[in-house]
């Protein structure tokens, strides 16, 4: 697919079982390449808390930083659909906060629709945002912004109660306007009951083969990030190990005096060189010559 995607392109895939593919980009460059890659939807989420800013998770992040950092990505998405998370705190206390904000990331990051996580009391925000104009994607399942809540960072549904609250909140956002859902880390057999039941697509990370797509954090799925990753996650690329190889590679170079070789540098003519050291020879210039 060359063409721009939209929303009515994401149906069409959903529509035709077209698998939906998905990364997050939190910069200029990571979106672009994930742009050129052919991805179908480039998303700055709050997982740019932990992956970028250093926080311990995406709870920390602010609406200014989702913005600056939102903002960037979206110049470097052009034929994808571009979206930005709500982070934690921007939508949850009202129905006027998370209008207000999601605005804001549009207006000032360009994004062409917001994410919110939940269902439940949430499904009000979601409602509220499209009325305004704004497209929806829910999430429901493992909601990093709640996770303590729910019992840590764990697999939801697993049980039928829980699952049947799950599939309950999907509908309910359907219902709400939500042009797509991510399910996160829950069974895949709920998540494909869940997807099969909905119109709209859904987009599973740790959610199995059964959703209309799936989606996975940059630094995750290119080896960037280092220690435990959560089940669901693969590495496609040890972008992390060949940077840390280059930059040892570019120290041990420095050091022992082989770079910059000749072919790195910049020429002066021997006319030219003579004459910059005959106009800075002893006793030619002062230090009042500099000012």
């Amino acid at each position: 697919m060359t063409d721009k995607i939209g929303l009515s392109e994401l149906a069409a895939l959903k529509r035709d079982g077209r698998p939906i593919v998905m990364v997050t980009a939190y910069d200029h460059p990571s979106a672009r390449l994930a742009d050129e890659a052919g991805v179908d939807i480039v998303f700055t989420g709050d997982s740019a808390a932990n992956n970028v800013l250093g926080y311990a998770d995406t709870t920390p992040i602010s609406m200014d930083e989702m913005v600056m950092l939102a903002r960037a990505a979206r110049r470097g998405t052009h034929r994808a659909f571009f979206m930005a998370d709500l982070p934690l705190g921007a939508f949850q206390v009202s129905d006027e906060d998370a209008v207000r904000n999601a605005v804001r990331l549009v207006k000032e990051a360009g994004a062409e629709a917001v994410k919110i996580e939940g269902g439940g009391p949430m499904v009000s925000r979601a409602r509220a945002i499209v009325a305004a104009g704004i497209p929806v994607m829910g999430h429901i399942g493992l909601t990093p912004q709640t996770a303590t809540s729910l019992g840590g960072y764990k697999a939801q549904g697993r049980t039928a109660s829980k699952a049947r609250q799950l599939y309950a909140d999907a509908l309910a956002l359907q219902a709400a306007g939500c042009f797509a859902i991510v399910l996160e880390a829950m069974p895949a057999r709920v998540a494909q009951r869940i997807t099969e039941a909905l119109r709209i697509p859904t987009i599973g990370i740790g959610a199995g083969p059964g959703c209309s797509g799936q989606v996975l954090v940059w630094h995750d799925l290119l080896g960037i990030n280092h220690g435990p990753a959560p089940r669901f996650v693969k590495r496609f690329a040890e972008v992390g190990a060949e940077t840390r190889r280059g930059l040892e590679a570019f120290a041990a170079e420095v050091r022992n005096g082989t770079y910059p070789a000749e072919e790195h540098t910049y020429k002066i003519t021997e006319q030219e060189l003579a004459l910059f050291e005959s106009e800075i020879a002893p006793g030619v210039l002062v230090a009042d010559d500099w000012l």
